[in-house]
């Protein structure tokens, strides 16, 4: 699942980036309310984690942007104000959750995962044949046996099972997995679908991942 992260403060968002990422999540950064309001449109987004202060924009402009374009985005508020009167009013403007910094980093993963299991998409498991990927629970398991896979290996897995049967190619697996944009001599994407390969394919039949030449990867069975 990818998740975006509204927060002007680097220290804290990287912080809370590594973090995420090392939970296996696919994890975007905007440093001001504009951006992250623009951002936040995507439908690619399946959580927004939001500081209310912010620049050129505050986090409630944000926070009634995103309920402008998505309703039932998961909206996750951070705020080192943590007043009735700031929490209720947060909560009215369309935030689902809050929690005060400093924060444990534990406790807002806790949260993390509660609100996707109720997020918009209302999808927490795909399945392809014998294939399931939890992402609720952050699991994969092939005709029953576990496997275990790297955050990278996860989001490349979740990201083609999101897509399964369309053709996804090697500059869109790029963008969506490691936050870049496509440089025509990175075989990035060849050497983490031959790790995945080597795990959910090698010792199982038949193959689900498949090359499109010249264009890049389909999962199918």
């Amino acid at each position: 699942m990818r998740l975006l992260v509204v927060e002007d403060d680097p220290k804290i968002a990287s912080f809370i980036r590594r973090g995420l990422t090392q939970e296996h999540y696919a994890v975007d950064t905007a440093s001001d309310g504009e951006e992250g309001a623009s951002m936040a449109r995507d439908p690619v987004y399946d959580l927004v984690i939001l500081d209310m202060m912010l620049p050129r924009l505050s986090g409630m402009q944000v926070l009634r942007a995103i309920r402008e374009n998505r309703k039932n985005l998961p909206v996750l508020v951070l705020t080192a104000n943590s007043s009735l009167d700031n929490t209720v009013a947060a909560l009215d403007a369309g935030a689902d959750d809050y929690l005060k910094k400093p924060f444990q980093f534990s406790e807002l993963t806790a949260r993390v995962r509660a609100l996707l299991r109720r997020g918009d998409r209302g999808v927490a498991t795909y399945q392809v044949a014998d294939l399931t990927l939890d992402a609720a629970h952050r699991t994969v398991t092939r005709r029953g046996q576990n496997i275990d896979l790297s955050a990278k290996e996860f989001a490349l897995l979740e990201y083609l099972l999101q897509n399964a049967g369309k053709t996804v190619t090697r500059t869109s697996i790029v963008e969506h997995v490691w936050d870049m944009h496509f440089d025509t001599f990175t075989n990035v994407v060849d050497v983490y679908v031959n790790y995945l390969r080597n795990k959910i394919d090698k010792q199982f039949s038949p193959a689900l991942i498949h090359t499109v030449r010249g264009v890049g990867y389909v999962l199918t069975d």
